[in-house]
């Protein structure tokens, strides 16, 4: 098979050892853009849920559009691409589908239980923090990566964990792009990066973004950023800044795979990056925010009462009242039960298979409230 030409990028291979059954080794392919250690850095990838497929084609696009960045002198910083993160993901096809959400061998999500930092890097550093931020932040990048390395995996999957945090931690930015069932294009984003992180919802035409300090269960993005803020909680007198931007970028539907749509994603990327000087060029006014930020903990997750087929009322970009008809929950030799929103707000994505059963997610409603029953666990599994 012929291999995809990114002629501007040093290309690198990460191995997976086999899995317990023997099965061959897997590959992780990693394209590097500009000069190794220039700063700012950005890693990006896509696909760590290997059934969600655009931010597949939008990395294949940046990687061009990079490329030809190289070609003209414009990179400053350096920016590293992994367009299929998960190769355990890809190679579960069973029943004429991917099945690349969960590892079939751990049942665990391939998007949890990311190596925590904070408190190993906190008792690293005490002591060799000061006054300087910026000195601060090289200090504890240095930490984490020694904490990275004595980090023994076990199995593929938590070498998966540790190869892909070890290519990204040290990161200005990082953007884990995947995509839900049925959606319109959505972040989630670390309370303290908020507003920070606007120009990046502004360029992506972003119709939700949620924030919370601790979503629960540590996803990839969370285990980047979300030890800045807590190191800073653990030394408050001295300056820590939030030296790593990290969202995940929910790129719409799943099987929304549109050449074009991917290309207009992969330029508001490369324009991103010009607004955070990783490379040349002038990006243009920045487009008007069509979205505010709202708290992950006051979204309603919207849980089938019912078993049976799904009838929708509300489409994707509806604004609910609290009481509204989502939709109807129809069993097919039975009752009609209706299932309403119990929060104002968005409703930014549904399930794509319209059969229900009692407590399945079948919608989100991005509201601005806090709702009593979201605790703990704020994302869907």
């Amino acid at each position: 098979m012929a291999q995809f030409e990114a002629p501007g990028a040093v290309r690198e291979v990460r191995v997976l050892p086999p899995d317990a059954a023997g099965g061959p080794p897997r590959e992780i392919t990693v394209l590097r853009f500009g000069s190794p250690g220039a700063r700012p850095k950005a890693y990006l990838q896509a696909g760590l849920h290997a059934d969600e497929f655009p931010g597949m084609l939008v990395l294949r696009h940046l990687a061009a559009e990079l490329s030809e960045a190289v070609a003209r002198g414009e990179m400053l910083g350096e920016v590293v691409l992994v367009p299929q993160a998960n190769p355990i993901g890809i190679a579960q096809q069973e029943y004429g589908f991917l099945q690349g959400r969960f590892d079939v061998t751990s049942g665990r999500n391939f998007n949890r239980d990311y190596p925590d930092l904070a408190d190993g890097v906190a008792n690293a550093v005490a002591g060799q923090l000061g006054a300087d931020p910026q000195a601060n932040v090289a200090v504890i990048r240095a930490a984490m990566g020694s904490a990275l390395e004595q980090i023994m995996p076990s199995c593929p999957l938590e070498t998966l964990r540790k190869t892909l945090m070890e290519l990204a931690y040290d990161a200005d930015l990082v953007l884990d792009l995947h995509a839900d069932n049925e959606a319109l294009l959505h972040l989630y984003v670390g309370t303290p990066l908020w507003p920070d992180a606007a120009d990046l919802a502004a360029e992506l035409d972003a119709r939700a973004v949620l924030t919370a300090e601790v979503s629960g269960g540590h996803p990839f993005d969370e285990a980047c950023g979300g030890p800045w803020w807590q190191l800073a909680k653990r030394f408050p007198d001295l300056p820590i800044p939030p030296a790593c931007l990290s969202a995940t970028v929910e790129l719409r539907s799943n099987d929304d795979v549109d050449d074009a749509v991917a290309r207009t994603d992969a330029a508001a990327l490369l324009r991103l990056l010009q607004r955070r000087g990783l490379v040349a060029g002038e990006p243009g006014q920045m487009p008007r925010l069509l979205c505010e930020a709202t708290p992950l903990d006051a979204m309603q997750q919207v849980r089938a009462p019912a078993e049976g087929l799904i009838s929708y009322r509300a489409r994707l970009g509806d604004r609910l009242r609290a009481g509204d008809v989502i939709a109807d929950i129809i069993d097919p030799l039975g009752a009609v039960t209706p299932v309403p929103a119990t929060t104002d707000g968005l409703l930014f994505a549904r399930h794509s298979q319209k059969y229900a059963w009692v407590g399945k997610v079948i919608g989100k409603v991005a509201g601005a409230v806090p709702l009593a029953e979201r605790k703990g666990l704020l994302l869907t599994e």
